[in-house]
């Protein structure tokens, strides 16, 4: 489905904008761009997850390849440089960067087979074709490289480029030295490193079945990584050089890498190095390709999170290539990343892992990287989790997980009538959820800058009111369906729906985004009302329904989803970038989140009951996997047109969130 040319490859600019991903199911993944340039830290062949699904360190770099043909030289790969750095003369002037090689320029094509990166070099009538992949639950790479075409032999030198870091990191050599031994197949590599509080050490291993290897050691110092510098964040990295594989090819013959933590491949070797398949998805007759494709893609998020007692624990990775797993996106991601592909099993097992997590009432908000206990700041993530087990019942009738998991719901209700972490209870005046305290960001609007809580949304927030109200009902129909007592819950979801009415500013013709704060009730028009609509739910009227998406519609949509601010607010930021803080102060004060595309579609249908107008709206996301994360849909975009992709060039939820929508549509046609 996804297939680019010379007029994408050739072209530094285009080819260096659009980034590939492939993962391993257990937290590692490679990544990297068409050009085969890095322009992130982020970008490796192989992000080993060393305490699975975190933990993330980069041990494979790059490979640099050169293909000699007829006695041609074609350099394949291609760098960013600062001075003063390997390949640049001396004399390079200062504060310039330079690309060498430029081995995209012999780029003919790129392709997607599934979620697998192919790219095809055209070296005279030669043709090669290179395809990334990662073996599941395990952190190894395959490299192939298969000589498609050719009337002559083709001679292959590859330059591999290690490192041992934090994916969040950079890596400034000085005199930093690693042991590269030679090892059946090819060498092993044993770092010496600390990764942050990680001192023990990684052997890993570079191996192949057929290419003679050196053993180097030489520091590539300099790598300039231009996304990095946008983001305000140190730009400049190094990687180790660290052996040579040298080997010719003819017509129909084939070479692989392997970068590996796995000591077993030493003795046995990498061969066969068979391409995993994706699984098909049970997806309705006639379902479009995009959706066939995010249906593979939505794989990548979900990862093992093995407890001590279950090793099968599941979980969801937010996005690539920088968030781990986190309790909300999990919830909001669970529908359309395993429902809608047909993965039930999985959705019980997500369910039941953060099940063993709720503390006080609440699900953990995130897991750190560095393995220290889960953090519960989050308001929201705990209520995203009753609609989860909802839209799973209604799939799979299983009336087990109910009664797995209803003492546990009891438990979170209780604990928010009386009160948990943060503030958060149930005012008894009006049956609604306050949270809040000064310093603490407990909504998915959570961008926080050292003490500075850029949207702090102290008070009633509507969407946590719309969430609760849900909850309440979703406790009611699980005690009907089990037998137990039901009057309790429905009497506190009706008096959630009375006291919901306060939210309702009929002066602006839509909701309160939060009342009740710290300075009264805020007006400003976001999108988090669209959950009073679009949950199963709702606690407005008919007509309040239809005005919240009329507005939000006119005001807030963009092709790509939603901004999370009106561009007639004063707050409002319609471009996300420069460093942190003002990345930070965008992030949820104008910016485009994808994963409000599908409130917005479900709220629309409940409103005006046209499945094929509502699915209207789908479509230039559809387009949108042609760009930046190559296949998939990026977390957020600017708020102003061209709504140029920034942020993560892989979210689940926004993934989820447009299978879910296309699922509710899928009468359109």
């Amino acid at each position: 489905m996804l297939d680019f040319g010379r007029d994408i490859c050739g072209h530094l600019a285009f080819a260096e904008r659009r980034e590939w991903l492939v993962t391993n199911s257990i937290g590692g993944y490679a990544m990297g761009t068409i050009a085969n340039l890095p322009t992130r830290r982020y970008h490796g062949l192989l992000f080993a997850a060393l305490k699975p699904p975190l933990g993330r360190t980069l041990l494979l770099a790059k490979l640099d390849e050169t293909a000699t043909y007829d006695g041609r030289v074609y350099p394949l790969g291609a760098s960013r440089w600062a001075p003063p750095s390997p390949t640049l003369p001396q004399e390079w002037g200062k504060g310039q960067q330079a690309v060498e090689p430029t081995g995209f320029q012999h780029l003919e094509r790129f392709r997607l087979e599934g979620s697998t990166p192919v790219w095809t070099f055209a070296c005279a009538d030669a043709l090669l074709e290179k395809r990334v992949w990662m073996q599941h639950g395990a952190n190894t790479t395959y490299i192939r490289y298969d000589l498609r075409r050719a009337t002559a032999p083709l001679a292959l030198s590859i330059k591999a480029l290690v490192n041992y870091r934090d994916h969040h990191g950079n890596t400034h050599a000085g005199d930093w030295q690693m042991a590269i031994e030679p090892v059946p197949h090819g060498l092993r590599v044993t770092p010496f490193k600390q990764v942050g509080s990680r001192s023990e050490t990684c052997h890993y291993y570079l191996l192949s079945d057929r290419a003679e290897v050196t053993p180097q050691h030489e520091w590539y110092r300099n790598y300039f990584l231009s996304l990095e510098a946008y983001r305000g964040l140190d730009a400049l990295d190094d990687n180790l050089y660290a052996g040579l594989f040298t080997a010719t090819l003819r017509l129909g013959e084939s070479l692989t890498i392997v970068a590996s933590t796995e000591a077993h491949l030493v003795g046995a070797g990498p061969a066969p190095a068979r391409l995993a398949p994706g699984q098909a998805r049970a997806l309705a007759s006639g379902t479009p390709t995009a959706i066939e494709h995010l249906a593979l893609v939505a794989d990548q998020f979900i990862v093992g999170r093995a407890l001590p007692d279950d090793p099968d624990g599941r979980t969801v990775i937010a996005g690539y290539p920088w968030f781990g797993d986190w309790g909300r996106d999990t919830m909001i991601s669970l529908p359309g990343l395993t429902l809608v592909t047909g993965r039930h099993d999985v959705a019980e097992r997500i369910l039941r892992t953060f099940a063993r997590f709720v503390d006080q009432g609440m699900l953990p908000n995130r897991f750190p990287d560095e393995g220290e206990r889960p953090e519960y700041n989050t308001v929201d993530a705990t209520l995203w989790y009753f609609e989860a087990i909802r839209a799973t019942h209604a799939a799979t009738h299983d009336d087990a997980l109910l009664r797995d998991l209803f003492l546990v719901l009891q438990e979170i209700v209780e604990w928010h009538l009386r009160g948990t972490r943060y503030n958060i209870h149930m005012d008894p005046a009006d049956g609604l959820l306050y949270a809040g305290e000064p310093g603490v960001q407990l909504t998915w609007m959570d961008a926080k800058v050292g003490d500075w809580v850029v949207t702090p949304r102290m008070g009633k927030p509507v969407e946590v009111n719309a969430l609760w109200y849900n909850a309440l009902h979703c406790m009611a129909d699980f005690a009907r369906r089990l037998g137990k007592p039901v009057e309790r819950y429905d009497g506190l979801a009706q008096q959630a729906r009375a006291g919901f009415a306060r939210f309702w500013n009929e002066t602006a013709g839509y909701c309160y985004d939060v009342i009740d704060g710290p300075n009264g009730h805020d007006a400003a028009l976001r999108p988090n009302q669209l959950l009073a609509v679009s949950l199963p739910h709702s606690p407005l009227d008919a007509r309040q329904q239809r005005a919240v998406v009329d507005v939000c519609g006119r005001r807030l949509l963009t092709s790509h989803g939603l901004r999370s601010l009106a561009p007639s607010d004063p707050a409002y930021i319609g471009h996300y970038g420069g460093d942190q803080r003002q990345r930070d102060a965008a992030y949820h004060q104008g910016t485009v989140w994808a994963w409000l595309i599908g409130p917005f579609v479900t709220a629309h249908l409940r409103v005006y009951a046209d499945r094929r107008r509502a699915r209207a709206f789908l479509p230039p996301l559809f387009r949108h996997l042609a760009d930046h994360g190559v296949g998939s849909i990026s977390e957020i975009f600017d708020g102003e047109p061209p709504f140029r992709p920034r942020g993560c060039i892989a979210q689940a939820w926004s993934v989820a969130e447009l299978l879910r929508a296309w699922h509710i549509t899928r009468d359109a046609d």
